[in-house]
């Protein structure tokens, strides 16, 4: 496996420069939000993987079956100082429909859930923050609540090495994401 970012060379796995800061991102097939992330200014490096399940070394066959809990992840670095925390998330919450449960549109199981991945208690005040500023602009929308989970993430198991910028080796890969068309300002 390639632990070098396939567009930057950059490592997947670290070491990461000082000051970066890591979160992990949920929304439905990892492919296409990879490939949102990896473009944004700010990202130092992506990768794609599973977390937030209770199973030892998940792999995608077994993430799949809907047995492990895991949900399909996008691992961002990120420097805060040039892309803030209220910008990915905006990205995050804009990108994807967060209201659908288990699925995204017609990718269907518990791996497609909507979920943040958090690494600090800041981070978490932050999404929380910005959960319910979208959920509340859902609301008078006369839309679903929001599904997303916030969760502190202690293993990410990094995916197989075909999956990891999938859509740079794959130009006419599956994609999947589709915003909702709800857009708030987070700051």
């Amino acid at each position: 496996m390639s632990l070098l970012h396939f567009i930057n060379k950059r490592p997947l796995c670290g070491p990461y420069p000082e000051g970066l800061e890591q979160i992990y991102f949920g929304m439905g097939c990892f492919w296409g939000a990879e490939r949102l992330f990896w473009q944004t200014g700010g990202v130092w490096v992506s990768s794609v993987g599973y977390g937030g399940g209770h199973t030892a070394s998940p792999n995608y066959q077994n993430v799949c079956s809907g047995d492990t809990g895991h949900a399909e992840l996008v691992h961002v670095v990120f420097s805060p100082d040039i892309l803030p925390l209220a910008e990915l998330l905006k990205l995050f919450f804009e990108n994807h429909d967060p209201t659908q449960g288990n699925r995204q549109g017609n990718d269907i199981g518990n791996q497609y859930r909507s979920l943040i991945g958090i690494t600090n208690a800041g981070q978490k005040k932050q999404a929380e923050k910005a959960k319910a500023i979208y959920n509340e602009a859902y609301k008078n929308a006369d839309k679903n609540p929001i599904t997303t989970e916030i969760i502190k993430l202690d293993k990410y198991y990094l995916a197989e090495d075909y999956h990891q910028q999938y859509l740079a080796k794959n130009p006419n890969g599956y994609c999947g994401l589709k915003g909702t068309g709800i857009q708030c300002a987070i700051s």
